[in-house]
């Protein structure tokens, strides 16, 4: 049992150390430009874009905030202008796709998917379906109930200041990232040592084929649903190394959970808003569903096509 936990523990802290100089270096960087003219001025630039997806120039502010920074900062951002249930409910639907853009694009690029796909995707979902609401949905006029959430806000004056509370929130993020993967880890490399992963992968098989995967994926997508992309990624890249995870069921994995991931979480997190919040985990879970299949299905033809054409080759040369 105790090999067990060292193993499981070398393993967390070796993941920890992978992600956190992912993690550090971009919380930092992002906390102090929200204290800088940066982020006034993008938000500047694509406030004239909004009324073409159904929202009005202040949304904005949260749209930016929540993709740059996190959900809690978007949804800050929410409660401090007056939007309709439209509006709260489109910008919470394309904040679930596309939030926290630097730090979970950049960690679950670790396990080999280019960062820039995995940005492109959020980004290109949270844009469709935005513009696929708006045009549908003729109702939510009224303005929104935010009920009894609040915003707190720092002031800070100088460099000094701000760049202390960049390290500090930094930091904490990082400590934030241990107290969840080790443990985890830990967790996870007893399952494994002990076969129950392999009776969990076996259970969920059917799922896993039906998206297009091999079931070793499934702790992969276990993960990620549950806990969400960034904490995830330790997960993922053990499965990468330790499972045999193929680099094509892994982009079918990740295509999937930057649809649809922490699933629970960031769908609980938008009620005080008083929106719907039902139509917004099945638009989720539907999408992600409906797009993993189609990519599985367009690879599988492709990977047929070229092993047809490599087949035909070679009886030709043979001849």
């Amino acid at each position: 049992m105790s090999g067990i936990f060292i193993r499981g523990l070398r393993q967390g802290l070796h993941t920890t150390w992978t992600l956190g100089k992912v993690i550090f270096p971009i919380t930092l960087l992002v906390t102090i430009l929200q204290y800088t003219p940066v982020l006034p001025w993008l938000i500047e630039k694509i406030s004239p874009l909004m009324g073409l997806i159904g929202l009005s120039g202040e949304a904005a502010v949260p749209l930016v905030l929540g993709n740059t920074l996190n959900l809690y900062a978007g949804i800050a951002a929410i409660i401090s202008f007056d939007f309709t249930v439209k509006e709260v409910f489109i910008m919470a639907i394309m904040l679930s796709f596309s939030h926290n853009l630097f730090i979970e694009s950049a960690v679950a690029s670790k396990v080999g998917i280019k960062w820039w796909l995995i940005i492109s995707v959020r980004v290109g979902l949270a844009l469709l379906s935005a513009t696929i609401i708006n045009l549908v949905w003729n109702g939510g006029a009224e303005l929104a109930q935010y009920g009894l959430i609040s915003k707190e806000s720092t002031a800070l004056t100088g460099w000094g200041e701000i760049t202390l509370h960049g390290l500090q929130t930094a930091i904490i993020a990082v400590i934030q990232l241990a107290l969840i993967v080790i443990p985890l880890m830990v967790m996870m490399q007893y399952l494994r040592e002990k076969g129950m992963l392999t009776k969990l992968s076996n259970s969920i098989a059917p799922f896993t084929k039906a998206l297009g995967m091999e079931k070793n994926t499934s702790m992969t997508l276990v993960a990620g649903l549950t806990i969400g992309l960034a904490y995830g990624a330790g997960l993922m890249i053990q499965a990468v190394k330790e499972d045999g995870v193929s680099k094509r069921d892994m982009t079918l994995a990740l295509l999937f959970l930057v649809s649809c991931h922490a699933v629970v979480e960031d769908t609980l997190i938008f009620i005080p808003l008083g929106i719907p919040v039902w139509p917004l985990l099945f638009i989720r879970l539907l999408t992600a569903i409906l797009l993993t299949m189609a990519v599985a299905y367009i690879w599988r033809r492709v990977e047929r096509r070229r092993k047809k054409e490599h087949t035909n080759e070679h009886s030709y040369n043979t001849i």
